[in-house]
């Protein structure tokens, strides 16, 4: 099990009854002292076990396994968080071919966090496979269908995008900044062919950025395109909407939309990074957790496109209609996105 140090103290400290650990526990975490932060657990394994234990169950025909702590806990690390890594056996009371998992980790009652996600990935008896766990699906059999599987990771991905507001961002700059379907159909195709390279391959673990790096390139990514259709509606004015000369087809672009093509490809590569630094996976290769993540990322390119397709045909009649309306609509929206994507990226560079 791998459990955020820092939350993992204070959730264990205040379950237990334990104010040592709370104490020992902040200093190390404050200090950034990796030896110290091992000891702490280590000096109140039973607190920490008895937290764990107690809202991680395993159980197999009704019975409950009972979880034996192996070895002493350590400390690794994502995206420059300290986690604790904790090793725990269960023993059945029988063997079983369906066994069921239950999480109720850092609740939202704790007031800690809210809206925590366990992700489980698993190989008990023959069976393998990964489930999501939340507050309203807390638990998982092993015996579960495939398709129920798969149609939690596709509502996480969903869910993700739909309350990821610098993602929503990012979206509504492109939208805002597409002149004609071709450039929104072909710039959505580009970002979800580049997110979707990085955050497979940071998801299994093949790919490492530090979030340190990746969180302020995104937030400058949002400003950039943002910025983008700001520029052209300062240069051009009102034919800041007009293509140049572009090549024969359908999907042709001008020079500029084939430059904001390139930009927003690159952009999509950061932004696949940053997918997978929030799902918190970090394994290596199984086809299992392969399948997962793939629904994982069908779920955020549906939500993706129903509101490109919400979005974007009601900003095509405005600015068939009022051209001029349409034009002050869309920059706007771009320097709204613009100063929150500056904001953010001086935040996350300063660390605040």
């Amino acid at each position: 099990m791998e459990l955020e140090y820092d939350l993992l103290v204070v959730s264990a400290a205040d379950a237990g009854d334990d104010d040592p650990l709370f104490q020992a526990g902040t200093a190390a975490f404050e200090a950034g002292d990796t030896a110290a932060q091992a000891a702490a657990l280590k000096s109140h394994a039973t607190a920490v076990l008895g937290y764990v234990s107690d809202r991680f169950s395993v159980s197999s025909r009704g019975a409950a396994c009972r979880p034996t702590q192996v070895g002493d806990a350590t400390i690794g690390e994502r995206e420059g968080v300290p986690y604790a890594d904790l090793l725990l056996d269960w023993t059945c009371p029988e063997r079983a071919d369906e066994h069921v998992v239950r999480s109720g980790l850092f609740p939202d009652g704790e007031g800690y966090v809210k809206g925590t996600k366990t992700i489980v990935t698993y190989e008990i008896d023959g069976r393998s496979g990964s489930a999501a766990l939340d507050a309203a699906n807390p638990s998982f059999s092993t015996a579960q269908a495939w398709y129920e599987r798969f149609g939690e990771f596709f509502l996480l991905g969903a869910e993700h995008l739909l309350t990821g507001i610098d993602h929503i961002l990012f979206l509504l700059a492109l939208i805002a900044g597409s002149r004609r379907l071709r450039e929104i159909v072909l710039a959505a195709t580009s970002f979800t062919l580049a997110h979707s390279v990085t955050f497979m391959l940071a998801a299994l673990g093949l790919v490492e950025v530090p979030g340190a790096i990746v969180e302020p390139i995104i937030a400058l990514s949002i400003a950039v395109v943002a910025g983008w259709h700001l520029w052209g509606i300062w240069r051009r004015g009102e034919h800041a909407t007009d293509l140049e000369t572009a090549g024969r087809g359908h999907f042709s672009l001008d020079r500029a939309g084939w430059i904001r093509l390139g930009v927003v490809f690159c952009f999509g590569l950061v932004h696949g990074l940053g997918f997978a630094g929030a799902l918190g996976i970090d394994e290596a290769w199984s086809w299992t957790l392969l399948w997962s993540l793939l629904v994982f990322n069908i779920g955020i390119e549906v939500v993706q496109l129903t509101i490109i397709a919400v979005i974007f045909p009601l900003l095509f009649v405005l600015r068939r209609r009022a051209p001029k309306a349409g034009l002050w609509a869309t920059g706007a929206v771009s320097a709204g996105v613009s100063i929150m994507g500056l904001i953010w990226f001086v935040q996350r560079i300063s660390g605040s």
